[in-house]
């Protein structure tokens, strides 16, 4: 705990990466985009693409985050928030659209005893044997 009473946790990054696959002339038309100054790298070009593509969708992806009741952004799941869950006896269902997080000093038995399922679109960082131990309740 720090003097603020909060818990430190390590930074966690703002993005994860990626590999695709373009054919020769899709990668080769990106390079020359890049090349005519429309954008600082392939990755800058790749990203903007993304979102555009994302930016179109959005009412289909609203629907969908809210049918599928995700939560969305950056979930932290502490010690303290599954010792509670498992000791009030409720498990808790992890749905999350972004990244969700698991404490470092959590322990494989605590994530089995607290957590009843994990399905998170994006990335889902925990301990491997956490992750190992959540396994067979993970989407």
């Amino acid at each position: 705990m720090s003097d603020s009473g909060q818990e430190l946790r390590p930074k966690v990054p703002d993005s994860e990466k990626i590999t695709i696959n373009l054919g020769f002339v899709d990668l080769g038309r990106v390079d020359l985009m890049v090349r005519e100054g429309f954008y600082a790298n392939r990755a800058d070009f790749i990203r903007t693409a993304v979102r555009n593509q994302l930016d179109r969708q959005e009412e289909a992806l609203r629907q969908s985050v809210a049918r599928r009741q995700l939560r969305l952004g950056v979930s932290h799941y502490s010690r303290a928030t599954l010792e509670a869950a498992r000791d009030a006896g409720v498990p808790l269902h992890i749905q999350v659209l972004g990244l969700a997080t698991v404490a470092i000093d959590v322990t494989p038995e605590l994530a089995r005893a607290a957590i009843a399922s994990v399905e998170v679109l994006g990335a889902f960082q925990a301990s491997p044997a956490v992750k190992a131990a959540l396994a067979d309740r993970t989407a």
